[in-house]
Formats: structure tokens, sequence, C-alpha cells
């Protein structure tokens, strides 16, 4: 976790300035026809699936309020939700998207190579990266099966809900956990086996009986009851445990921590859609936007605001998917030479 730089309000407080001399300094001949205008504007913002109750319940009221105070215009947010890998897809096709809060930088990668974007996401603060979350696994009341850590999912007779890796990004930050977890735990024994990493993750994926294509569908199947168990973000599991509804969470002693980054999507933006685009990035990493992603579970930069939050678990040895040789090595690895090539196919 990257400590927060004290020097994010004044940099905030400079785009601020700016975003207001260019939104109410641009004339109306400068605009297109078909744009809002400047008493009234759209930001679309496109979410992985868990994103949005900590958007829609306490984010966008507060920036739009905010902004109202500021400038006297009024902003409407459009939004979609859905799996991250889903919601890349549509804004690589053409949907009209201006930001997207994505569950994996691979995503954001492809938006940028796919020249849906010409930004470049690690401008922003943190390197793009806007909130963590570990990844987790939550079992029915009692721990019935034991479970105390990934390898416990291989067991026989257990019915695992487990996202799709080819829509999710949960899903895919799942396979990284389990298979992750046995690299690193070899890689401290001196001897890096990634044919033990491929064996669990192969036992575990024989117990699958169900791949939703979100985080979201995924905790509702285990909601209703389905499965035994469910591997997944620790904040979609204590938003979960907010609602009080009756399971447990194991926290492996080794697991991955998910990195969400925010991407603003520019390849047909005016320079006064832009700049309030920009100024609306940045406010998701200010001190009340961040009080906010705590609040619903979500890790953030800062430290201080994330001590606030007693449910958050402590993990003995996390990792980052850094260490798995980032996205480009990762991707490719796991979830293509190994889950889908040598896992999903056989299973199939």
């Amino acid at each position: 976790m990257l400590p927060f730089s004290d020097r994010l309000g004044r940099r905030l407080s400079a785009v601020t300035f700016l975003a207001l001399v260019v939104l109410l300094g641009i004339s109306t001949s400068c605009r297109k026809q078909d744009e809002s205008p400047v008493a009234e504007a759209t930001i679309t913002v496109y979410g992985f699936s868990v994103v949005r109750e900590a958007l829609e319940e306490e984010i966008f009221p507060a920036f739009q309020k905010e902004w109202k105070v500021k400038t006297g215009q009024h902003i409407e947010f459009e939004k979609s939700f859905g799996g991250s890998e889903l919601i890349t897809n549509q804004i690589a096709s053409g949907a009209r998207a201006d930001l997207a809060i994505l569950a994996i930088d691979r995503n954001a990668a492809r938006l940028r190579e796919q020249h849906a974007t010409k930004s470049d996401w690690k401008w922003l603060p943190n390197g793009g990266i806007l909130h963590t979350s570990p990844m987790i696994i939550m079992v029915r009341p009692g721990n019935p099966k034991k479970i105390k850590d990934f390898k416990d999912l291989g067991q026989a007779g257990l019915r695992l809900i487990h996202s799709d890796p080819i829509s999710s990004g949960a899903g895919q930050w799942s396979l990284m956990a389990i298979y992750g977890s046995e690299i690193m735990k070899t890689r401290r024994a001196g001897h890096e086996d990634a044919q033990k990493a491929f064996e669990l993750l192969k036992r575990v994926w024989k117990n699958v009986i169900a791949t939703p294509g979100s985080a979201r569908e995924a905790r509702t199947q285990f909601e209703r009851g389905e499965g035994d168990a469910l591997v997944t973000y620790e904040l979609d599991a204590l938003q979960l445990q907010d609602k009080n509804v009756r399971f447990e969470i194991v926290v492996p002693p080794t697991t991955i921590f998910s990195e969400h980054p925010v991407i603003v999507i520019d390849h047909d933006m005016a320079p006064w859609k832009y700049a309030m685009v920009e100024l609306f990035a940045r406010y998701l990493w200010s001190e009340e936007a961040q009080k906010a992603w705590v609040k619903y579970y979500f890790r953030t930069p800062n430290q201080e605001i994330n001590d606030t939050q007693p449910k958050f678990a402590h993990v003995p040895q996390p990792f980052l998917i850094k260490e798995l040789g980032g996205w480009e090595k990762a991707y490719p690895d796991v979830v293509e030479r190994v889950w889908k090539e040598k896992i999903q196919t056989v299973k199939q």
C-alpha cells in the first residue's frame, strides 16, 4: 500500500481552479450543438459491479452538491455497472462513457491500446489506483467445511461459487489469489513451484458449480444459499454482513490485494468536458471521497483513513499482482495458459 501524498490537496485545488476557468470561460460557440449547455452537464461513469453503492449513495451526491455551490452548474451522472471485462468490451465497442472505474489495470491498458482513450491512467493520483481489497473466502455459518485457506477449497464434495474469469475482474483476481498463494508460499520456501500452484487450481476448479458474470452476481447466488463457499473481495463480503446475512469470512494467510484503476475516456471529448471529468476523477481521491470508499469497505491509499475501519482484516502475508510479473505476464501465464488451456478446456 503506497502512503498517501499530502501534495494531493494542493494539486486538487490547482486542478479545480483550472477546470473552472476552462469550463466557465469557454464560449458556447466552441461547443458542438448537441453538447450540454454550460448551465447543465452530464458525466457518464462505467464501473465494475461492487463500486455501485458507494458512488450512488455517497460520492455522486457529494460531488454534485460541491460543484453546484462552486459553479452554479448542475451535473447529472449517468452510470452503468457490470463485470470489469464486460464494461471494458462495451466501451471499446463504442459505448459512450466519460470515465471508468475498473477491477484490473489490464482493462485500462486495453482501452488505451484500442484507442477508446488517449489518457494514461497512471498520471492520476497513486498511479491511477483508486482503492484495493484483499481476496477472501465466504463460508456458511460455523464453517462446516473447516476452510482455513485456499487449499481447503479443493476438498472432495465442496461446492464453490467463482466469478467468471472471462467477464469478471473478480474472477481473474480469484484465480490469481488461489494460484498466486501457492507461488508465494513456495517462493518463500526457496523453490518456486508453478506445478504445485497449477495442481491446487485444478483441484479447486473441479469444485466450481457456478461462474456468475460479476462479483455482485456471485455474491447474490451465495446469498440465495447456493454453494458452500465463494472467493470474492473483502469489501463485498463486508457490505453483505451489513445486511445481517448469516455467513463467515475466512482470510487466507497468503492472498492477493486487488487494485482498481480509474481511467478518463477522452477519445472524443471537448476541452470543457475534459476539464470537468478530470476534476471528478481527481475528486475520487479527495479526503471526503476516500472516507466514503472506506465506509463501503474499500481500502484507500490513505492509511490513516483505513485505520478508522475496524472491520478490515489483518492479512499476514499479502501480495500484489506485480509479484506475479504484473498483468502483462500473469494474464497469459495464469488465465490463458493454466486456466483456459489446461483446466477449463478439460473440465468442459
